[in-house]
């Protein structure tokens, strides 16, 4: 990918989440040692360059200039680290990288965050507007996701119309939401069948390495509970709506959906928060969402290796960890924008 994005003006501070476990800095546990493998500081573990070591690496005639390149045979490159439970960059196979979330980072959307996972960068806006409801639902507003891949965040997408990578984001987006009724549309409503908001949530990537879905989500909840919405009244004498901009109240945000992404390699070797490359290499790819009480709101597989339920339960397992993880980001993120 390209080089990162320049910092956006912020309204609150950076937070950082590392998806290291083990004690030691980034900087430290990504060092590389004697050219192949990775240092890890401070963990009181192996590293993974002794790890690359075992595998073959940095040896005489087993290196990956020999036989295991990365650019000839990306797949067997991988595949000796992944015996080691370690990746070419430096993470073992069920570590995060690091998740940064700026919220405010628009100052004229409604409502909005930037979220870094690892170089994979993406932003999200809310706009919100007043509109007429359905009339088969006319006690309900609308929320409108879009998903956003331009030619700018990486090679392998071209300017136009949203491709099928773009569309199937979108609908999974729109999924998410409905199923984890994170917003209640009925909240929406501000008059019954006369009055009611519609939320249109662009999710733009600016930055594609991989994990699109996890990063897209997370940015989506961040900027929901961004958004103040005005209060809006309707004027019983002349029938127009009235919008008050200096009293505004926060959105109504009932559950908190975190997706959490694992690739396939060979059938069977599962790792979270694949990258670019690692998509590209594995057999099958898995989303799964799920909220702070632990329920399941949506598993996403298009295609590839199945899994047994033993592995779909780990995956299950897992997100919920990691659920915990992004909202304790999210609420202190909040909380140090938020006026005393």
């Amino acid at each position: 990918t390209g080089p990162a994005p320049p910092p956006l003006p912020a309204r609150g501070p950076l937070r950082a989440l590392s998806g290291y476990r083990r004690g030691g800095e980034r900087g430290e546990r990504a060092r590389r040692v004697s050219g192949w493998g990775w240092g890890c500081g401070g963990c009181g573990v192996p590293t993974c360059a002794g790890k690359a070591e075992r595998a073959g690496f940095g040896q005489p005639g087993k290196g990956p200039a020999d036989s295991g390149s990365q650019t000839v045979e990306p797949l067997e490159y991988y595949r000796r680290f992944l015996k080691e439970n370690c990746r070419p960059d430096g993470r073992e196979l069920g570590e995060f990288r690091t998740t940064t979330v700026n919220i405010g980072s628009i100052t004229t959307a409604d409502g909005s965050a930037l979220v870094k996972l690892g170089n994979t960068t993406v932003i999200c806006g809310v706009k919100a507007e007043l509109a007429a409801p359905a009339v088969d639902s006319a006690n309900k507003g609308y929320i409108v996701p879009n998903v956003e891949l331009p030619s700018l965040c990486a090679e392998r997408f071209r300017s136009g119309p949203p491709g099928e990578e773009a569309q199937a984001a979108s609908q999974f987006i729109a999924d998410v939401i409905e199923n984890s009724q994170m917003i209640v549309k009925e909240d929406l409503c501000i008059a019954n069948g006369k009055l009611a908001w519609v939320l249109y949530c662009d999710i733009i990537c600016l930055d594609y390495d991989g994990n699109l879905l996890d990063a897209s989500v997370f940015a989506l909840l961040a900027a929901l509970k961004n958004v103040q919405l005005p209060l809006v009244t309707i004027n019983e004498e002349t029938g127009l709506s009235e919008v008050n901009l200096k009293q505004k109240n926060p959105l109504i945000i009932r559950k908190h959906p975190v997706a959490t992404s694992f690739a396939v390699f060979d059938d069977t070797l599962l790792i979270v928060d694949p990258t670019a490359e690692e998509e590209d290499l594995a057999t099958g790819t898995v989303t799964v969402v799920t909220d702070e009480e632990g329920r399941l709101c949506s598993v996403h597989k298009p295609g590839g290796s199945p899994l047994t339920g033993a592995k779909l339960q780990d995956c299950i397992t897992r997100a919920i960890t990691r659920h915990k993880e992004v909202k304790k980001l999210i609420d202190k993120v909040i909380k140090s924008i938020t006026p005393k």
